[in-house]
């Protein structure tokens, strides 16, 4: 997939991830999408959750070998 912008939250831990693809997302323009990267487990629900709370649209979260990986475009 196509995206704009890559945030790499391996290794850290909630609410790190949400709250740093909060901020990766504040400098991007509406439609672009932004590549997330995390290996926490509790992520798949947190993004799912922000994207619903912000208006931002997961595009797709798709796990491999332990990481976790959600594209996400901006409202």
């Amino acid at each position: 997939m196509n995206f704009n912008k890559e945030f790499d939250a391996s290794g850290m831990s909630c609410p790190l991830p949400i709250v740093k693809t909060k901020k990766s997302l504040a400098d991007m323009e509406s439609g672009q999408v932004l590549k997330v990267i995390a290996t926490d487990c509790g992520a798949v629900k947190d993004m799912q959750a922000f994207a619903d709370q912000t208006g931002n649209k997961l595009l797709s979260n798709t796990e491999d070998c332990g990481k976790y990986i959600f594209f996400i475009q901006k409202k």
